[in-house]
């Protein structure tokens, strides 16, 4: 594929389209190079531009499209798998300032959104109207454009369904500029392919989302948490399968060790979680949410669940109701992929997804895999739903090293969750840091497939080139 440079006459051209918002040279944003993960590589792009529109995006795209210029959407750039990072340069479009929540419909339980809303601030305006949505990723300062990208779906996925689930219609702009709805505000529609779909999870390599249709429920009116703890991660793991063979429905079983908490404490510098029973040492957790209506709904279930703990073994079953107590706990939780970042100089994570019944010896088989390597690892998980965040970390080891040794470990552990019929994804993507494993994951024709797909959308391969299933030698 011939791309093209960024020359200053269509430097002028996008002026015209966005003047005042073209940004060029030094003066684009640093961040605009990268996204969260580092290792998967950083590269200013030509020009970056802060859209408004989608006439903008549209206007944008004719332009790169006319001219073969590598164009890359970003939005508040905390993905996971380099999918934000400009590898050819180009053009870098970000939406994260179309953050508008334009409409809800009370009637048909649908909200419209732009792209660049944050998870956080969508959940806050739902809740206000007495709403809910329920997609709950870790990174609430992502945008719901990206959380649309790449189908992240969090925790309360086990209960109310992934980011798919939600997503009605979108407008979005094709790459040669063509402004297309797919879906509607409707409960079902059986109309030819679901292109909802198909955008959705796609990454932003066959059109820009520049608007969504989503779909909110009504909002629980309570939630109680429970820490359950155990002397040893099997134990735990072990009792997640049994959990629903009783219907007893929680909303999101979260499993880590007491290390993983140790290190969060540390970080957030608060100790609020218990570390021992009766003077033994508690080295592993379960926290489980159950939500509904009322408390009288609530609690027969935590009365259950309880007595079902105990008998597998759980050292105590810890009953969190009040919202100070709560938001502690989830403090903690919910720093736990800021630590790991923060505190270590190299990282690298993937978010394999197993069966629920085989969590206890994937995590057995990547730990002993680890053994043979120089770096540390960390770990936590949906156990509900058999998504593991799994991270090597070092603040020791020469990057290069590191990457090679965290290759290595990386191809067992596709090769074992492969072989135990997982996914190699269950919320990040595959992006550009993915891609290689990908494709021996899934097969030649697999990827031929995507590609076909992706040449429908893209004739002239010019969206977030380097992406999910071209790699960056069969473009050049």
């Amino acid at each position: 594929m011939a791309y093209n440079q960024v020359t200053p006459e269509i430097i002028a051209m996008l002026e015209k389209v966005v003047p005042g918002r073209v940004v060029i040279g030094d003066d684009v944003n640093p961040d605009y190079s990268r996204d969260e993960m580092p290792i998967y590589g950083t590269n200013m792009p030509s020009v970056s531009i802060d859209v408004l529109t989608t006439e903008e995006v549209s206007g944008i795209m004719k332009i790169c499209y006319e001219h073969n210029i590598p164009v890359t959407t970003r939005g508040a750039g905390t993905g996971l798998v380099g999918g934000a990072v400009p590898i050819l340069g180009g053009v870098v479009i970000c939406t994260a300032r179309m953050d508008k929540i334009l409409s809800f419909d009370m009637e048909h339980f649908g909200v419209v959104v732009q792209p660049g809303v944050l998870i956080q601030n969508l959940k806050e305006a739902a809740l206000e109207k007495g709403l809910f949505y329920p997609p709950d990723p870790g990174q609430k300062l992502g945008t719901i454009g990206g959380n649309v990208s790449t189908n992240a779906g969090g925790m309360r996925a086990i209960k109310y369904g992934t980011t798919k689930d939600y997503v009605r219609g979108m407008t979005v702009v094709m790459p040669n500029g063509e402004i297309m709805k797919f879906g509607a505000n409707v409960a079902k529609s059986s109309m030819g392919y679901n292109f909802n779909q198909l955008i959705t999870g796609s990454e932003g390599t066959l059109g820009i989302i520049t608007e969504l249709i989503l779909k909110v429920i009504k909002a629980p009116k309570f939630d109680v948490s429970v820490i359950v703890p155990f002397k040893d991660l099997a134990t735990s793991l072990k009792c997640v399968p049994k959990i629903f063979m009783n219907n007893f429905r929680p909303t999101a079983i979260e499993f880590f060790e007491r290390d993983m908490l140790l290190l969060s404490e540390k970080y957030v510098g608060k100790e609020v979680w218990p570390k021992e029973i009766d003077g033994e040492e508690i080295q592993a957790y379960l926290l489980l949410i159950f939500d509904g209506d009322s408390m009288e709904e609530i609690e027969p279930h935590l009365e259950r669940i309880a007595e079902f703990l105990l008998g597998e073994e759980a050292m105590d079953v810890m009953i969190v109701d009040t919202p100070a107590q709560k938001k502690e706990i989830w403090d903690i939780r919910g720093a736990f992929l800021d630590c790991i970042f923060e505190m270590h100089t190299l990282f690298d994570e993937n978010d394999v997804v197993v069966p629920i019944n085989r969590i206890a010896e994937f995590v057995a088989y990547f730990s002993k895999e680890a053994e043979k390597y120089d770096f540390e690892i960390t770990y936590l998980g949906h156990a509900g739903d058999g998504n593991l965040h799994i991270f090597g970390v070092s603040n020791t080891m020469e990057e290069e090293e590191f990457k090679r040794q965290i290759h290595e470990w990386m191809l067992s552990m596709y090769a074992k969750a492969k072989e135990m019929g997982g996914e190699l994804t269950g919320e990040h993507g595959v992006g550009y840091g993915k891609i290689d494993y990908f494709e021996d994951y899934v097969g030649r024709s697999t990827i031929d497939l995507h590609q076909a797909i992706k040449k429908a959308f893209d004739p002239k391969l010019i969206l977030n080139p380097g992406k999910v299933c071209f790699k960056l030698e069969e473009l050049m």
